[in-house]
C-alpha cells in the first residue's frame, strides 16, 4: 500500500513526449562579430621619478661586493675573468670568490669605474634612516659624520668598544660605567678630585636637565714633556641638530680670579677629541688650575641653558 506524500499533491506534469527547444544564442556585443572581448589595457607606466629610482637601484646592484655586500667603489679591480670584489675583502682573499680564479695581477676595470662616476650610491646607513645618495667620492666623508651611523661609547679614557643607537647610550652608561655620577638641574658644580695625579687623567660627570642628558668632561693631557694642559667641555647625549638648541657656561672662580667659557655643546657623535682638536673647549694649564683648586680639588660651575628661538 502506497503512503501518501506529506508534501501534498505536486504540480501536474505533461504527458507524452516533451518538446525540445533549441538553445538560445549567446549575447553578442555590438561590433565584435561574436569574437572574445579585447584583452585588458597594459598597466600604466611608473612616474619618471620612480623609473629613475629603479634604474639607479639596478645600476648600484652591479657594484655589490659578493662577500660583504657593500659597494665596490673606484679604484675597481677585477679577477682575470672580470669578476669584482671590494678593496677591503680583496685584501683578505687569494682567489676570486665567484670563479675561484687568481686575483693577481691587479687588473683595473676602467669601464666600471666610468659607470660608477655616473651613479649615485646610497649611504651605508640607509637602513637606519639616511635617505641621501652620493657620488662615490663624497660617500666616505659623509658616512664618517652621518647622523644615522651607530653611536660609540662616549665615555673617555676607557677602552670600551660598545656601539648602539642613541636611545641605548644612557642605558649603556648606567650599566657599564656605574662610577659616573649624575646630577640633576641646569646649574651644578662639577668637582674634579686629585687633579695633581700624574699622567693623562679624565674626570666625567653627567648632568640632566631640560629633558636631556649632558656629559661633562675634564681631560688632562701632557702636550709636551713636563707641560700639562686641561680641557673642559660639555657633550650632549643627542644629535648635532639637538645640540644647537643649547648653550653651556663653565666657570672657575676663587676669591681673586674668575675664568669663564661659553659655547654650544658638541654631540657625542663628535666626541671630546673633536672638541679638543677644534679648540672648542675651555683650555688652561696646570698653573691656572692651581689658582682655582682647593687642596688638589677643582670645582667647575656648569650652567646649561636653552638657546632663544
Amino acid at each position: 500500500m502506497s503512503r501518501p506524500s506529506s508534501a501534498g499533491p505536486g504540480p501536474s506534469k505533461p504527458c507524452g513526449k516533451q518538446q525540445q527547444h533549441a538553445p538560445s544564442p549567446a549575447a553578442v556585443l555590438p561590433g565584435t562579430g561574436g569574437a572574445s572581448p579585447p584583452p585588458p589595457p597594459p598597466p600604466p607606466l611608473p612616474p619618471p621619478q620612480q623609473q629613475q629610482q629603479q634604474q639607479q637601484q639596478e645600476l648600484t646592484s652591479l657594484f655589490e661586493c659578493p662577500i660583504c655586500f657593500d659597494y665596490i667603489l673606484p679604484p675597481i679591480l677585477q679577477c682575470q675573468a672580470g669578476h669584482l670584489v671590494c678593496k677591503q675583502c680583496r685584501q683578505q682573499l687569494s682567489l676570486c670568490p665567484t670563479c675561484r680564479g687568481s686575483l693577481t695581477p691587479n687588473i683595473r676595470n676602467l669601464a666600471m669605474e666610468k659607470v660608477a662616476s655616473a651613479v649615485l650610491f646610497p649611504c651605508k646607513y640607509a637602513t637606519t634612516g639616511c635617505s641621501l645618495t652620493l657620488h662615490h667620492t663624497e660617500k666616505p666623508k659623509h658616512e664618517a659624520i652621518c647622523e644615522y651611523r651607530p653611536y660609540s661609547c662616549p665615555c673617555p679614557g676607557t677602552s670600551c668598544d660598545w656601539e648602539g643607537s642613541l636611545e641605548a647610550v644612557m642605558s649603556h652608561l648606567m650599566h657599564a660605567h656605574k662610577s659616573i655620577t649624575t646630577l640633576q638641574g641646569e646649574d651644578i658644580i662639577f668637582l674634579a678630585t686629585d687633579i695633581n695625579l700624574p699622567g693623562a687623567v679624565d674626570w666625567v660627570m653627567m648632568q640632566s636637565c631640560f629633558g636631556h642628558h649632558f656629559m661633562l668632561v675634564l681631560k688632562k693631557q701632557e702636550k709636551c714633556e713636563g707641560h700639562q694642559q686641561f680641557f673642559a667641555t660639555v657633550l650632549l647625549i643627542g644629535t648635532r641638530k639637538q645640540a644647537e638648541n643649547f648653550q653651556y657656561r663653565l666657570e672657575l672662580h676663587s676669591s681673586c680670579h674668575r675664568l669663564t667659557w661659553e659655547a654650544s655643546p658638541c654631540s657625542i657623535h663628535d666626541g671630546v677629541s673633536v672638541a679638543i682638536r677644534n679648540s672648542n673647549c675651555l683650555i688652561f694649564d696646570t698653573a691656572t688650575a692651581h689658582l682655582f683648586a682647593d687642596n688638589g680639588n677643582l670645582g667647575i660651575n656648569v650652567t646649561i641653558s636653552m638657546c632663544c628661538p
